[in-house]
């Protein structure tokens, strides 16, 4: 208000001082909403400067400017400035004497402002001028936002009443009406009756000391009352579908809340029972696995098994085969020996017998034996060969069988490294093992094929042994034809020399036997290794054994978790059908709630259409009351007519009478 006062006093080349002081004091009162500036002659400047302020905003809602004797001028400066306020909810102009500018701009402000709620403008001259009131009415027709509308004492004729009931037939936000003491007269009433018909938002309309009839304000009264009724019903009905709209959204509100609250719990319950299924089918899926790695397993220890079976046969025939040939090599050197020994004994008889011959021959032997000795020391060198020879397979012999069993021990020391491996990891284990019985029947058919070899030498060695000695026997049955006249003459030195040759035949089948010996122990070194392979074999089949008692142990405990398995399936599923159950009951109650639902839908639509019917009965109740208060109000204009003429007529047999009389005379002189 300060700064309002302020603007004021900016805006005034003179402001004036009670202004000034009337604005102070409103400053300093508690409420600050009304600009009261009742009974202050304002000016013309001060009207301008107030009308420069009002546009907008202004800080209060009330403007009283009663008896302030405002110019025309002042007046439409005052209210083209309240036209663009969207602050002001009451203007108070009464008693200034508008008339025709003043109408003409309280039309304009009708039509343009949309804040004034009540309007009072009481005692003004308002009526007197037609057009400015006709331009008023225009204004009032054209706003909707105006509540209430103070008339009286404007010097309103019937004439202006029509136009104001021109104007109410437009409006429809009016609700209170005071015309009191104007000049509306009958005909003012019946246009103001007239226009109610149409107008349904009025509830108050003050027609006394118009010269209006009686039954006219009756008429009045009574649909004022009517509309007052309908604004009660439309009211009551309003509030009505307003709390039932309420308690509709309410309900719906609630009913969505549980149905969400029921598609919380059953997205929750079903994204349980997802869950138990993944982790039960997690579960299955690694017992599943669990159970094919464990048959996995057992097929590859079977199949390993097999397989060690196989190589232990193929081992078991490889030293039968060996037996075999062994027995048979030893057969035949029996059989060798034996043949040997009778080709001894025969050219020992044979030399017994050509003894005397060759005595008689030794002397023409000695000079072949020379000869003979030069061959024999040939032979002995070719013997030393051979025994060396024979001395290195003896050696190759020992180190081979060093080597074997330094392979052996190698093998066990392998074998107790894998044991221990085996304590640790079960595959490790059985991939080493397989290693091993590979290693091993490799190194044994390499044993068997390095024998094989050796014996194939040996063989060999006999075969160019024995070409040598039927070479020898060739030379010598050659020889002896040709020295047995010479081996009578050195009888005793070919004795001699076939005692060499017999203790060197001796020392070849001595070597011969040790060699076959030293082959009996390598054969009876194999056969200690097989034993020992076929040991370790037998510990292999216990172990595997174990190891299937172990993995029977193991599908006897996959049974079990088999078992308990199903039995978690069988408790999951019951959950599941009782989780189910619930769901139905759910289900069950949601179908009951909705059922509810529709019925107090239907019961809605019900009342909704009982309301209708009852608004459509009393809408044709009050098209007939009003056809009957037309009818009335014919009459009664009928009769108000009769009345009013026969009321003109005793007027002027009355007024005749009283210009006719002296009493006449002497009052139109005064």
């Amino acid at each position: 208000m300060e700064e309002f006062r302020r603007a004021y006093a900016r805006l005034c080349v003179a402001p004036q001082e009670p202004v000034l002081r009337r604005l102070r004091e409103l400053g300093a009162a508690p409420g600050r909403g009304r600009l009261d500036l009742a009974a202050q002659s304002l000016s013309l400047e001060t009207c301008g400067a107030l009308g420069r302020l009002l546009p907008g905003a202004a800080p209060f809602a009330e403007v009283a400017l009663g008896d302030c004797g405002l110019c025309e001028e002042g007046v439409k400066l005052l209210l083209h400035g309240l036209c663009s306020n969207t602050s002001v909810k009451c203007l108070d102009l009464k008693g200034n004497n508008l008339r025709n500018v003043g109408a003409e701009a309280l039309g304009k402000l009708l039509r343009q402002n949309k804040s004034i709620r009540s309007l009072i403008l009481e005692w003004n001259s308002l009526g007197v001028w037609e057009e400015g009131f006709s331009f008023f009415c225009q204004g009032l027709g054209a706003n909707n936002f105006l509540q209430q509308l103070d008339l009286r004492n404007n010097q309103i004729n019937h004439q202006g009443a029509g136009d104001l009931a021109m104007a109410l037939k437009q409006n429809a936000s009016l609700q209170e009406l005071d015309l009191r003491w104007n000049n509306i007269g009958l005909l003012g009433g019946r246009a103001l009756l007239n226009c109610l018909h149409s107008n349904k938002t009025l509830k108050r309309l003050e027609l006394a000391g118009n010269n209006v009839p009686s039954d006219i304000l009756k008429a009045v009264e009574q649909a004022m009352n009517h509309n007052q009724d309908r604004e009660t019903i439309l009211n009551e009905t309003q509030n009505r579908t307003y709390i039932l709209s309420k308690e509709v959204l309410s309900l719906k509100d609630e009913k969505t809340k549980q149905f969400l609250d029921l598609m919380d719990t059953i997205d929750k319950q079903r994204e349980e029972i997802a869950r138990s299924g993944r982790i039960s089918a997690a579960r299955v899926s690694q017992l599943q696995e669990a159970l094919d790695e464990q048959h996995s397993i057992m097929n590859s220890l079977k199949a390993k098994l097999q397989m060690t079976e196989a190589a232990l046969a193929l081992s078991e025939q490889k030293v039968h085969n060996l037996g075999e040939l062994l027995n048979a090599v030893k057969q035949e050197q029996a059989s060798m020996a034996e043949c040997h020994f009778m080709e001894l004994q025969q050219q020992k008889q044979e030399g017994a017998v050509r003894e005397g011959k060759l005595l008689h021959d030794l002397s023409a032997a000695s000079e072949k034996n020379l000869l003979l000795r030069n061959q024999v020391d040939e032979l002995e060198k070719k013997c030393k060969v051979q025994q060396d020879q024979l001395f290195q397979v003896k050696q190759d012999l020992t180190n081979r069988t060093a080597e074997l069993k330094l392979r052996a021990m190698r093998a066990e020391e392998h074998l107790e490294m894998e044991k221990k491996r085996f304590k640790q990891s079960l595959e490790d284990m059985e991939s080493l093992r397989v290693k091993e019985v590979g290693h091993m029947t490799q190194h044994i058919e390499t044993s068997e094929r390095s024998m094989q070899d050796r014996i194939q030498r040996l063989e060999a060695i006999r075969i160019a042994l024995e070409e040598e000695l039927s070479q020898v026997k060739a030379a010598a049955l050659a020889e002896r034809g040709r020295a047995e006249e010479e081996l009578m003459k050195v009888r005793n030195q070919a004795r001699l020399e076939e005692r060499q040759q017999l203790e060197h035949l001796e020392e070849k089948l001595r070597l011969m036997t040790e060699s076959r010996n030293e082959a009996q122990n390598c054969c009876i070194k194999q056969k200690q290794m097989i034993a020992e392979a076929q040991a370790k074999a037998n510990q292999l089949s216990l172990h595997a054994d174990g190891l299937r008692r172990r993995l029977e142990e193991l599908q006897q405990d996959l049974k079990s978790k088999e078992e308990e398995k199903v039995t978690e399936v069988n408790k999951v599923k019951v959950e599941l059908q009782e989780h189910i159950g619930h769901l139905q009951a759910e289900r069950t109650a949601q179908d009951g709630l909705r059922e509810k639902i529709a019925a107090l839908e239907r019961q809605l639509k019900a009342l909704s259409s009982s309301h209708r019917e009852a608004l459509l009965d009393k809408e044709s109740e009050i098209s007939v009351l009003l056809e009957k208060l037309r009818t009335k109000e014919a009459d009664i204009s009928r009769m108000k007519e009769e009345e009013a003429q026969r009321a003109s007529f005793l007027q002027n047999a009355i007024m005749a009478y009283v210009q006719g009389s002296p009493l006449g005379t002497h009052s139109s002189r005064k």
